[in-house]
């Protein structure tokens, strides 16, 4: 039988279609028809949303694999804050990520969005770990 198969673990979680499902014990599922999914690591919680990039992926998660009635809103909710995050970084690389992610969506590719989005939030996370190194300004003009 064709299809693709997926190995979950007890306490793994999936959202296929819109709808979560909790895997009580191991399992190894097919699936045989063309379905919307994202399982275990894929799948962003409403409170790991606090960055910008966190927030794309979050509403691009919810386009993809939320019910009929989310799709839209979440759409509407990935480009603004793609937009949002074009408008206010300088990095070139970034901006080029973020129209890439924006047309996917558009195109209604959410996964390949999501695997972009995924990037962004590694370049944020860089990038804010970065400014978290940086002196403050009081602690360059104090002397030895």
């Amino acid at each position: 039988m064709a299809g693709l198969g997926i190995r979950l673990e007890a306490g793994d979680r999936m959202i296929l279609n819109g709808a979560g499902i909790h895997f009580l014990t191991p399992t190894q599922i097919r699936l045989t028809n063309r379905a919307n999914f994202l399982f275990g690591r894929q799948i962003m919680p409403p409170e790991e949303a606090t960055t910008p990039s966190r927030l794309i992926y979050y509403a691009l998660q919810t386009a993809y694999v939320g019910t009929p009635e989310e799709r839209v809103t979440a759409l509407t909710e990935a480009i603004y804050h793609i937009t949002a995050f074009m408008q206010e970084t300088t990095s070139m690389s970034a901006k080029l990520l973020l129209s890439e992610g924006m047309k996917a969506a558009s195109e209604g590719n959410f996964y390949k969005a999501l695997k972009i989005a995924r990037r962004i939030i590694r370049h944020e996370d860089a990038v804010l770990e970065q400014v978290a190194t940086l002196p403050l300004e009081s602690e360059k003009s104090e002397g030895p």
